[in-house]
C-alpha cells in the first residue's frame, strides 16, 4: 500500500480530470457524474464511497475502458497511456461470482490471460504464482461448485492480479460474503496488495472495510456524483483488520465519513420518491 508520507515523490498511475458522463433516459438527459478529477499514485489504494446511484459504477466502468462515452481526460502514467502485449491497463474483480462453473481454478486463472501475447510457459507460470498469492496453490484442480464463496472470489482476484495491469479496479468484491469471510479477506487483500504494490480503486458502501482497506477515501455527492471530500487514511501499511477496530481514531472517522454522507442518501431517497 502506499506511503502516504511520501507520496508527493510517487509517479501517478492515473490522472483524472473534469470526467463528466451524461445517460439519456426518456428522452432525457440525465447527468450521471460531473467534473470529478483525482490523481492516483502509483501502489496506491483509493477507495470510493457514495449513495447508491451517485455515478460509482459508471466510474469504474469509464476507467475500466467499457464506457468511452464521456467528458474530460483519462492521462495515464504509465508510458504515456499505453500498455505492453503482455499486460493489461486495468482488469475489474466484480461482486457477483464471476468465476467460469465449467473452468477449474487454474483454467479460470488463464482464461484472464487469452487476450495478452503470452507463450504458454509464461501464462502458465503466471496462474501458479498468482494462486498461490491468493492461497489456493492446493485447488488449482477444483471447479468452482468445490470451492467456497471465499475461495471463489480469490480465483477471480488472482485472475485479475495475473493479469499485471496497471490500476485493480475492485466493485464491492466482498459484498456477498458472510461478515467473518468478508474480515479474513479484508486482511488478504492488505496482504496480496503489499505484495503486489497494486494500484487499486475500490468501490464500495461500506464506511468500515473503505478505513481498513485504502490509503485515501473519495466520497461521492448524490447524483450527479461529484466529489465531496478526500479523505487521508491515517493507519500505517501493516494494519491488522481486527485490531484497527479497537482504535479510538477509527471510530472517529467512521462517524465523519458517514456524516458526509449522511446528507447525500437523504439527497438521493428525495430523489428516487420524485421519480416514482
Amino acid at each position: 500500500m502506499a506511503d502516504t508520507v511520501t507520496d508527493a515523490l510517487r509517479p501517478f498511475a492515473l490522472d483524472l480530470t473534469n470526467i463528466r458522463k451524461v445517460f439519456f433516459a426518456r428522452q432525457q438527459a440525465v447527468e450521471a457524474i460531473s467534473n470529478v478529477s483525482l490523481r492516483i499514485q502509483e501502489g496506491e489504494v483509493v477507495a470510493v464511497l457514495g449513495p447508491s446511484g451517485c455515478g460509482k459504477s459508471t466510474l469504474l466502468r469509464i476507467l475500466a475502458g467499457l464506457d468511452t462515452d464521456f467528458t474530460g481526460t483519462l492521462d495515464w502514467g504509465h508510458v504515456d497511456g499505453s500498455t505492453d502485449k503482455e499486460r493489461l491497463r486495468s482488469a475489474t474483480v466484480f461482486q457477483s461470482d464471476s468465476t467460469f462453473p465449467w473452468l477449474d481454478a487454474r483454467k479460470n486463472v488463464l482464461m484472464g490471460l487469452s487476450g495478452l501475447t503470452l507463450d504458454r510457459k509464461t501464462a502458465a507460470a503466471r496462474a501458479d504464482t498468482y494462486l498461490n498469492l491468493v492461497g489456493l496453490g492446493a485447488f488449482q484442480k477444483s471447479y468452482p461448485h468445490e470451492l467456497s464463496g471465499g475461495m471463489r472470489q480469490r480465483v477471480a482476484i488472482a485472475r485479475a492480479l495475473a493479469t499485471e495491469p496497471l490500476l485493480l479496479l475492485m466493485d464491492e468484491p466482498l459484498a456477498a460474503l458472510d461478515s467473518q469471510t468478508r474480515l479474513v479477506m479484508q486482511q488478504e487483500l492488505l496482504r496480496i496488495w503489499a505484495k503486489t504494490r497494486s494500484t487499486v480503486v475500490y468501490i464500495t458502501h461500506d464506511i468500515g472495510e473503505a478505513l481498513t482497506l485504502a490509503d485515501r477515501i473519495v466520497v461521492m455527492t448524490a447524483r450527479p456524483g461529484r466529489i465531496k471530500a478526500i479523505e487521508t487514511v491515517p493507519f500505517g501499511a501493516d494494519r491488522n483488520v481486527i485490531a484497527l477496530r479497537g482504535e479510538p481514531e477509527f471510530g472517529r472517522l467512521e462517524v465523519a465519513l458517514w456524516q458526509l454522507l449522511a446528507d447525500e442518501v437523504g439527497q438521493t431517497l428525495q430523489q428516487q420518491e420524485l421519480a416514482s
